[in-house]
């Protein structure tokens, strides 16, 4: 396939059931006839797989700014190295996490100014943007309910208080825009992958061989 590609991003706070989401979406993906590239952020680069480990290293504190500001060298190193060649050459890109997550944990959260934030994804990006955002909402709580019932040995994010991550659930709830798609996260993974392929599919229907 050449020409432009098609990039999907999976949101949502913590315990939401990204991660298993996204593995399912791939899946379905291959099957549909497009193998994805799949990323995470941060990560995906040498580079800003360790601002990875340092950014949720539980034992390190970070100031906001400075958290932005790694979370943005990944984004840019990302977005470099693997998001726009993948496009460019057609692929379908979806990803675990992009400039929503700043704009909801480092603006909502943390309360830095949105300007910044807003300035410094579009520096990271050179404006690059989901074809498709797929936000999981869940209630304040059932999250770290969740990782605690799975056992999750808890990283630096996990670790912030239940304020904190009251602000980000409910900023996830309220996110409106072009190509955002918002799913029930209390919803069984079957049945939240079924509802999140199909917004995939309706999004882009020319892009998947009908099974």
């Amino acid at each position: 396939m050449s020409g432009p590609g098609c990039f999907v991003v999976v949101e949502g706070p913590e315990g939401s059931g990204k991660s298993t989401l996204v593995q399912g979406l791939a899946a379905r993906m291959a099957q549909a006839g497009r193998e994805p590239v799949l990323v995470r952020e941060p990560g995906g680069t040498s580079v800003a797989e360790s601002v990875r480990k340092a950014l949720l290293e539980a034992d390190h504190s970070v100031s906001p700014v400075a958290e932005l500001f790694l979370f943005l060298a990944a984004r840019a190193d990302l977005t470099a190295q693997v998001l726009r060649p993948a496009l460019a050459a057609g692929r379908v890109v979806l990803a675990d996490r992009f400039t929503l997550s700043s704009e909801v944990y480092q603006v909502v959260g943390r309360g830095l100014a949105r300007d910044l934030v807003t300035a410094g994804n579009a520096a990271a990006t050179g404006g690059l943007a989901p074809e498709l955002t797929l936000v999981l909402d869940l209630p304040s709580g059932v999250g770290r309910s969740r990782q605690e019932a799975a056992g999750k040995v808890l990283d630096r994010l996990d670790r912030e208080s239940s304020a904190f991550h009251d602000r980000v659930c409910n900023a996830y709830l309220a996110v409106s825009g072009p190509g955002i798609v918002h799913l029930d996260g209390t919803l069984p993974a079957e049945q939240l992958l079924e509802s999140a392929w199909t917004a995939v599919v309706d999004r882009r229907p020319d892009l998947w061989r009908k099974s």
